[in-house]
Order: C-alpha cells, then sequence, then structure tokens
C-alpha cells in the first residue's frame, strides 16, 4: 500500500492493534505500525505523538460529544441525567467497532503504562463533563460528584458492552452501548 493511499490515520490504528494483538505492545515500534500501514515514519510521527496515543485517538472526540450532549440536555435534566446523556452519546462512537474496541480493551488491560493512560483518560472525561455541568449551571460538589458517577457508569457499561454476550432481541444479536449504560445507571440508582 503506497503512502499516497487515502486514510493514513485509520490505517495506521489498525495496523497498530493488529500488531500489539499479534507481537505485544512492547515489541511493537511506531516504524513498525508505520511500515505495515504503507506509511514513513515520519508520517505517523505527523499523527501521532508515541505509538500509545493510537490507541487512545478517539479521547478528546468523545469528551467534546459528551459536553456538546450535556449542554443541550433538558433544563429540567437533573445533573447525574444530564451527565448521563453526556457519556451515552460519547459512547455512541463506539457502536459499529465493538470488535475493535475489544481487541483494544485486552491489550490496554495487558500493559501497566497504558492502563495508567486509561485512567488518565477517564479522569480527563470527568473533568470535561464537571466542566460542561457548571456551564449548566451545577455547583460544588453536586458537579464533581454527577461526573464522577457518569464516568463510572460508562466505564462499567464499557465492560459490560465489549463482553456481553447474544440477546436475540438486540440487532446484531448483542446489547448496543447506550442499553449496556441504561443497565449499569439503573443499578447505580439503585444503589443503597
Amino acid at each position: 500500500m503506497g503512502r499516497w493511499e487515502p486514510n493514513a490515520r485509520e490505517r495506521m490504528m489498525r495496523a497498530a492493534l493488529e500488531l500489539f494483538a499479534e507481537y505485544g505492545f512492547e515489541q511493537t515500534t511506531a516504524g513498525d505500525i508505520a511500515a505495515s500501514a504503507g506509511v514513513t515514519e515520519r508520517t505517523f510521527f505527523r499523527h501521532f505523538a508515541d505509538k500509545r496515543e493510537v490507541l487512545f485517538d478517539g479521547a478528546a472526540t468523545l469528551d467534546r460529544i459528551a459536553c456538546e450532549a450535556i449542554l443541550a440536555a433538558p433544563a429540567d435534566h437533573t445533573a447525574l441525567d444530564a451527565a448521563l446523556a453526556g457519556v451515552v452519546a460519547g459512547g455512541e462512537l463506539l457502536e459499529g467497532r465493538r470488535e475493535y474496541a475489544t481487541v483494544r480493551a485486552r491489550i490496554v488491560a495487558s500493559h501497566p503504562s497504558l492502563r495508567e493512560r486509561e485512567l488518565l483518560k477517564l479522569a480527563k472525561l470527568a473533568e470535561s463533563v464537571a466542566e460542561a455541568l457548571r456551564t449548566r449551571g451545577v455547583s460544588e460538589p453536586e458537579a464533581s460528584l454527577a461526573a464522577h458517577s457518569a464516568v463510572t457508569v460508562f466505564h462499567v457499561a464499557f465492560v459490560r458492552w465489549i463482553g456481553s454476550v447474544a440477546d436475540p432481541g438486540a440487532a446484531d444479536g448483542r446489547p448496543t452501548f447506550a442499553e449496556c449504560a441504561a443497565g449499569i445507571a439503573a443499578a447505580f440508582r439503585a444503589l443503597k
């Protein structure tokens, strides 16, 4: 595949996932990813700061979509309802990418520095959600509590979504991310 082929970023993301899954994160270099994607190493570094960032490429988009959904939520939504609407909207980015998300989650779980980066990205999401709630007029500590609670629901729903088994009522035989999030949110609200 030549360097002039379109979608270099997507090709590098797919190549990285395949190489990380087959050879391991530590054993795969940025040069390996670039070669597999048919681009130069220089092109790789124009798109990604390092090989870890290939796995976290969508974090900023998820943050943005979550915040937009929070700000667009009906005025009568509670802080928690608005925060949950935001993280569910962000989670919709995952639909159609379940296999990618599942392999990515296994790779992240297998390496301590990737788990740390995942936690940092979730913390950044919680900060963004809290800021969006504050923009809606939610005061502290409610904004932070709702934000962290919603991100916890997001994280637990994600784990359930990638590990979900066949559900005859679902289009692809498994529940959507939104369905998983709704179930986890209900369980969260039922905590005593």
